[in-house]
C-alpha cells in the first residue's frame, strides 16, 4: 500500500494539471472570436421574388452565418426603401435614373435574371389559347375595348368562340416594376397608349381595378370571371392562369412567352448593356422574341460605407459574396421559376459591376 504522503503529491499534480487545462481551454474562448450573424435586409420588385425566396433558402443552407430577409413591396417601395437607408439592397425592374438618385449617393444595377410579363385571363368555357397584339391590349385597358367578343378581339382568334361578356381589366395598385415593364411595351406598340397614359412603375389607369403587388393581381383575376390581368408569367404558373400568345410585329407571328423566346428578347442589346444596363428590351426586333420581356435588377449603394445601411465591412462583403453567388451559382435554379439564365456576357457585367462597388473608396471584391 502506498504512503498517504504518496497520494497526496499525487492529488495535487493531478490538481494542477486541471487547472493548467482549464486556464488553456478558456483562454482559448477568450482569444478565438466567435461566430457571429450577419443580417441582410432587402425589399423591392415582387417580379423576381419567387426566385429571390429561393436564393434566399439555397444560400443559407450553405451559410448558416447570414442570414437574408427580402420583402416584396413593389419597386417603388423597394427604391424609397433603400434611398432611405432602410435596407441593404432593393429589388426592382424599373431602373433609377441618376437623376432620382440621392446625390453623391450612386445605385448600382445588377442585373439578376430576366423574365416575362404574361396577359393572363379568366375565361371560363374557353377551349384554345388567346391571342393578342399590343393594340387590343392598349384598347382594353384605354377603355375602348369593353367586351371580349369585340370584332378586334374576334379578328385574331378566329378560331375561338368568344363570349358576350364584359372584360374585367386588373392591375396593380402600388409603385410596379411590373407596371413599368407593362407601360413600357405598351407606348412602344400604341402611340394613342403612349399619348394619353405613357409609362412608369404608376400610371394613371383609365379603367380598371388595382391591387398590391403581382399575387394580388393575380388573385384579382383567379377570383374574377371574364378578367385580365398582366403580371410576371411565375404567378400565373402558380395559380393555373392561361395567358396569352403576344403578336411580335416583327416576323408577324404570335409568341408563346418561354425561356427561349425571353432570352431571345435582350440577344440584340448585348452590346448596348455594357455601356449602361438599364436597357428595355420590349418589343425586341428579334423575330423569335417574346415582346414583353426583361431584366429586373439589384440596387447597391456603389460607396457601401453610407450611414444606417451597413454597419462594418464585413457586412458588406457579406452582401456582396451572395449578389455573386446569386448571379452564378444561383442561376441554376431559374429554370425551374420560369425565369431565364442571365447570357454569359451579362454574368461577365455583373462581375465588373460588383468588383466597383467600394467601403470607404477601398474594392470589397478584388478577386
Amino acid at each position: 500500500m502506498q504512503p498517504k504522503s504518496g497520494i497526496s503529491k499525487i492529488t495535487a499534480i493531478v490538481t494542477i494539471i486541471i487547472v493548467i487545462g482549464a486556464v488553456i481551454v478558456g483562454a482559448y474562448y477568450l482569444l478565438i472570436p466567435k461566430s457571429t450573424t450577419i443580417t441582410l435586409i432587402g425589399a423591392g420588385a415582387t417580379f423576381p421574388q419567387p426566385l429571390i425566396s429561393k436564393w434566399i433558402s439555397e444560400y443559407n443552407k450553405q451559410n448558416t452565418s447570414v442570414v437574408i430577409n427580402y420583402q416584396g413591396v413593389g419597386s417603388g417601395g423597394g427604391i424609397q426603401q433603400i434611398k432611405g437607408k432602410l435596407v441593404d439592397f432593393a429589388g426592382t425592374d424599373a431602373p433609377v435614373k441618376d437623376e432620382e438618385m440621392n446625390p453623391g449617393e450612386y445605385l448600382v444595377h445588377i442585373p439578376e435574371t430576366m423574365g416575362a410579363v404574361v396577359v393572363a385571363y379568366n375565361m371560363p368555357g374557353l377551349t384554345g389559347t388567346l391571342k393578342l397584339d399590343g393594340e387590343t391590349i392598349a384598347g382594353i385597358y384605354l377603355g375602348n375595348i369593353t367586351k371580349w367578343n369585340d370584332p378586334k378581339i374576334a379578328a385574331l382568334n378566329p378560331e375561338l368562340s368568344l363570349p358576350d361578356q364584359d372584360i374585367f381589366a386588373a392591375h396593380r395598385s402600388d409603385g410596379s416594376g411590373t407596371t413599368y415593364i407593362f407601360t413600357d411595351y405598351l407606348s412602344a406598340v400604341s402611340d394613342e397608349w403612349a399619348n394619353e397614359v405613357g409609362k412608369g412603375k404608376s400610371v394613371d389607369w383609365p379603367v380598371g381595378v388595382g391591387a398590391q403587388g403581382n399575387p394580388g393581381v393575380a388573385g384579382l383575376v383567379s377570383q374574377n370571371p371574364y378578367s385580365i390581368g398582366y403580371m410576371e408569367i411565375a404567378y400565373a404558373d402558380l395559380n393555373n392562369i392561361p395567358y396569352a400568345w403576344i403578336w411580335n410585329e416583327f416576323s408577324e407571328v404570335f409568341i408563346k412567352p418561354t425561356l427561349e423566346s425571353v432570352s431571345k428578347a435582350a440577344e440584340g442589346f448585348l452590346e448596348e448593356m455594357e455601356e449602361d444596363v438599364r436597357i428595355s428590351i420590349v418589343n425586341s426586333p428579334d423575330p423569335d422574341a417574346y415582346p414583353i420581356a426583361s431584366f429586373t435588377y439589384i440596387l447597391l449603394y456603389e460607396e457601401q460605407n453610407v450611414y444606417g445601411v451597413n454597419a462594418d465591412f464585413e457586412k458588406s462583403k457579406a452582401l456582396l459574396n451572395f449578389i455573386w453567388w446569386a448571379v452564378h451559382e444561383g442561376q441554376d435554379y431559374s429554370e425551374d421559376l420560369l425565369y431565364a439564365e442571365l447570357p454569359p456576357e451579362v454574368v461577365e457585367i455583373c462581375e465588373d459591376l460588383l468588383r466597383s462597388i467600394t467601403y470607404n473608396g477601398q474594392p470589397i471584391i478584388t478577386g
